[in-house]
């Protein structure tokens, strides 16, 4: 018999009624997510002290995000030989990460999930015309039956996590199955791209009208 499939249908710890629709999901805000996005803003943070308050945001934003993937009930036997009725997640996710600023959201995800396959997508904007040009893309070779949490912590138009999207369905993925991880976006960007695909799932600690766009620098050392 089929395992029961289950989307997680636990009351969220987050918060959608912003006015950009039920798929755009915020990070319920506490005083430590807003301490560490404070760090994060502060011009006068240190790299190292950057990283670390980074690090932890990611985490926080990934746990949130698998908490968007399917899973099925388990039964398991305890050591003193008892039965549980537990949970699994669903075989058939990957992460996509927007090179260079979304790599470093990958440790995240491997903390959470040690064997999961990540593929990778470079995406720059021509000098000229300024739109949006894809240079490189990897995905694992069955990635369009899976379920894709693509990470790019730094949204500020939009642009380049709408062109990630095209990409992934010209590869098969159906556009219900990405999730986007982020951590900073502006109100622009979100409308943007919940216009283009408006089916796909928006995870953020933040919306305002000042991304920190100097995130990517700062955490690889190259501001």
């Amino acid at each position: 018999m089929e395992p029961d499939l289950i989307q997680n249908s636990q009351p969220p710890a987050m918060s959608n009624g912003d006015g950009y629709g039920a798929n755009v999901i915020r990070l319920r805000m506490t005083d430590q997510i807003k301490e560490l996005q404070t760090v994060l803003r502060d011009k006068s943070t240190c790299r190292g002290d950057f990283i670390f308050f980074a690090d932890r945001l990611i985490r926080l934003v990934v746990e949130e995000g698998l908490n968007e993937l399917p899973y099925q009930k388990h039964v398991i036997t305890t050591p003193t030989g008892c039965s549980y009725d537990g949970l699994r997640y669903i075989r058939g996710n990957c992460g996509v990460s927007i090179m260079r600023s979304g790599e470093a959201m990958e440790q995240g995800l491997r903390d959470c999930c040690r064997s999961i396959r990540i593929g990778k997508i470079l995406i720059q904007s021509d000098e000229e015309t300024h739109e949006a040009k894809v240079f490189y893309a990897k995905f694992p070779p069955d990635v369009h039956t899976r379920k894709v949490l693509l990470m790019y912590p730094i949204m500020s138009t939009g642009n380049t996590v709408i062109k990630a999207v095209e990409v992934l369905k010209q590869h098969g993925v159906v556009e219900e199955n990405i999730i986007v991880l982020n951590l900073f976006c502006t109100p622009i960007a979100v409308r943007l791209v919940v216009k283009a695909y408006p089916s796909l799932k928006i995870l953020t600690s933040e919306i305002h009208n000042l991304a920190p766009v100097h995130f990517g620098q700062k955490y690889f050392g190259t501001d």
